[in-house]
């Protein structure tokens, strides 16, 4: 097992790993829309959330020898169904034609009044794995 700790996406602010790597998969933890340049900034919108999110995702699965193209299964939580439409469109661009296992998840409450988090199980480079 390896933990995946980048500085390219939000150091977490809980007891938990950015990411693990075992048996060949990479599990993200849910990442909020948080720039980790400028944590403290706010994104605008769902579209804007859903991009900062999946970039958090994107570099994390990069760090860990992934990629986008790679994930099997991804998990997005919405804070009100009526973000679906926004945050589908900016998913379907950022993943072009490859389309994993998605759950879309509303809730009640994201964590800072964020209204999306993503969470993503994705397979790993065989030589990266045995790093």
């Amino acid at each position: 097992m390896r933990l995946v700790e980048t500085p390219a996406a939000p150091i977490p602010g809980g007891h938990y790993s950015q990411a693990v790597v075992h048996g060949g998969l990479v599990y993200v933890a849910g990442q909020l829309p948080i720039d980790p340049t400028d944590p403290q900034a706010r994104p605008g919108d769902a579209s804007s959330q859903a991009r900062q999110a999946l970039a958090n995702v994107s570099a994390i699965l990069d760090s860990a020898g992934s990629g986008l193209d790679r994930v099997l299964q991804m998990t997005i939580y919405v804070s009100d169904i009526s973000h679906w439409g926004a945050v589908n469109e900016v998913y379907a661009e950022v993943m072009g034609s490859h389309r994993p296992a998605r759950a879309v998840v509303p809730v009640r409450d994201l964590h800072h009044g964020y209204v999306i988090e993503i969470q993503a199980i994705a397979a790993v480079n065989e030589e990266e794995d045995a790093g």
